[in-house]
């Protein structure tokens, strides 16, 4: 049975991590290379990185990061924010990203996961959706979750794996922040109708949701910010926890 992976998001501006990490001892919270490092030392599975900064002296930044982050840390990460081409896609992956995460700009122009798959291979293409449940209906939204669209989770999680997406990053808007975990009944949907790995995102804030979102919600993967990032869900005691549980984690 494959294992059960831990991905810690940061979010990058102009080459720095923004929305505050809090790991004791420290030096610079702000450098996303030693942060890095920091959780692959303490045994994080994959790395997500969302460059949040919308300038071009930013992207220039985030070429510079991604090149840092593979010469120095071992696991899979993941690269995230206006993506909009298979040239930038072509950058990244050169400097040493292993996947990248696209948002509205597939939404946009769907034929776009078409050809990052064709010409990368679906392994290194993420379609992340944000979605809000309304009146029990799940729909996407796009621009960080500000725009909303008439369009269907569940019918635009199955397009983009008929398109060649690899995997899917579903952050339920209406669980994200809230510490209150996430949304397992639309992910264990989610597993159903599809058969790419599905990554969990929005909600966390105890073990036991991790717990659950595996079991319940069915998901290959949990994703996490401030939880990490505050030290309140150390990886290591949260992976053994899920063992004991039964559920398989790398250790």
């Amino acid at each position: 049975m494959l294992t059960k992976r831990i991905i810690p998001c940061l979010d990058i501006k102009n080459g720095r991590t923004v929305k505050g990490v809090n790991f004791v001892n420290l030096i610079d919270a702000g450098d996303p290379v030693v942060l890095a490092k920091q959780y692959a030392d303490l045994g994080a599975d994959e790395l997500v990185f969302l460059d949040i900064s919308a300038t071009l002296e930013g992207r220039k930044t985030m070429i510079e990061m991604v090149h840092q982050v593979a010469e120095q840390v071992n696991i899979p990460f993941t690269v995230g924010g206006g993506i909009s081409s298979v040239e930038n896609v072509n950058e990244l992956l050169k400097w040493g990203a292993d996947k990248v995460s696209i948002n509205s700009s597939a939404v946009k122009r769907p034929e776009l996961v078409n050809e990052l798959a064709e010409k990368f291979g679906s392994q290194c293409v993420v379609v992340a959706i944000d979605a809000k449940q309304i009146d029990g209906e799940w729909f996407v939204h796009l621009a960080g979750g500000t725009i909303p669209t008439e369009i269907k989770l569940f019918d635009w999680a199955k397009e983009v794996e008929e398109r060649g997406a690899g995997e899917i990053l579903f952050t339920s808007m209406n669980h994200d922040g809230t510490k209150g975990g996430f949304a397992n009944e639309a992910l264990a949907h989610l597993s159903e109708i599809l058969n790419i790995p599905i990554i969990a995102s929005g909600g966390a804030g105890t073990i036991q949701h991790f717990a659950d979102t595996f079991k319940k919600g069915k998901a290959d993967a949990a994703l996490a910010a401030s939880v990490f990032h505050f030290g309140e869900i150390p990886i290591l005691e949260l992976k053994e926890e899920l063992k004991k549980q039964n559920i398989p984690v790398r250790l």
